[in-house]
């Protein structure tokens, strides 16, 4: 059997819309032939209270080590201070940032529509082949 390349991957996302990250994480584990490690913290792990430096170091330790940034691309985005920050982390690091549509979605956030390397529509083929196109 051929070597199945492990993506490494920071899924980021907001902890209140956590059935996204949910789903998300569901077309990941199905995807067939795609092996990836998660770096990202779901909502039954998130931290307790922690300083705003704290928690930005902490996000800088997930961040590092993956191969690419995953960003659901939701509305709320727009107004999440902690998703600009991984989104801007990710790019001062040279992290390729595949951006997901949410199903159904009339619009995106500019932020993230900048930001992306790729953008992509809410579906598991969708998402792994923008993963492995823009990931080294």
């Amino acid at each position: 059997m051929p070597y199945l390349h492990n993506y490494r991957l920071f899924v980021s996302h907001a902890w209140r819309y956590s059935e996204r990250y949910d789903r998300a994480i569901k077309f990941l584990n199905s995807a067939p032939n795609f092996s990836w490690t998660n770096y990202s913290v779901p909502v039954d792990k998130k931290f307790g209270h922690m300083s705003v430096h704290a928690l930005e170091e902490e996000l800088r330790q997930q961040i590092r080590p993956t191969q690419c940034v995953v960003v659901l691309a939701g509305m709320y985005v727009a107004h999440s201070d902690w998703i600009q920050f991984e989104i801007d982390f990710a790019k001062s690091l040279g992290k390729p940032i595949l951006g997901i549509i949410p199903w159904g979605a009339d619009r995106t956030p500019i932020s993230v529509s900048l930001a992306a390397n790729k953008m992509v529509g809410w579906n598991a083929n969708a998402i792994v082949s923008g993963i492995r196109e823009i990931t080294p």
